[in-house]
């Protein structure tokens, strides 16, 4: 496969992540968050720059904690700065020793700082294995 070629981790990503505007309420995000499978909703701004991420722990501890009404509370005051985010031009087997160096999950992908995707470790690997040449065998 030529550079031209490669996989990108924007082949990777899942596009279109849960997402709220900065002007959400924390109890929009919990609502966001309520199912099982959703541990995070990222907060963009009005262009879909990537502000900040919100989590259960951060509803419990930057809202329930502190009695704070959540249906008064915008995601933009309590939105955490992503610990990390990747290009969405990146190769992928740059994103996985990436994400594998910073021991995370899930990373945002951002083009051009807006955000555009999620890619997580195991669909990273999934992908790389599957492109990876079939051994030669031995005579």
């Amino acid at each position: 496969m030529t550079e031209e070629q490669a996989l990108r981790v924007r082949d990777a990503m899942i596009a279109e992540p849960r997402a709220l505007p900065a002007s959400a309420t924390a109890q929009e995000a919990g609502e966001v968050l309520t199912p099982a499978e959703v541990r995070a909703v990222y907060i963009v701004g009005d262009e879909g720059e990537l502000l900040g991420v919100v989590t259960r722990k951060t509803l419990v501890a930057r809202v329930v904690a502190q009695g704070r009404d959540p249906s008064a509370v915008h995601v933009a005051e309590i939105a955490e700065p992503p610990h990390y985010t990747i290009d969405a031009d990146t190769p992928l087997d740059e994103g996985f020793r990436f994400i594998e160096e910073e021991d995370a999950e899930r990373v945002p992908v951002v083009d051009g700082g807006r955000l555009v995707g999620v890619v997580s470790r195991a669909v990273l690997q999934r992908r790389l294995a599957e492109d990876e040449e079939p051994a030669a065998e031995d005579p």
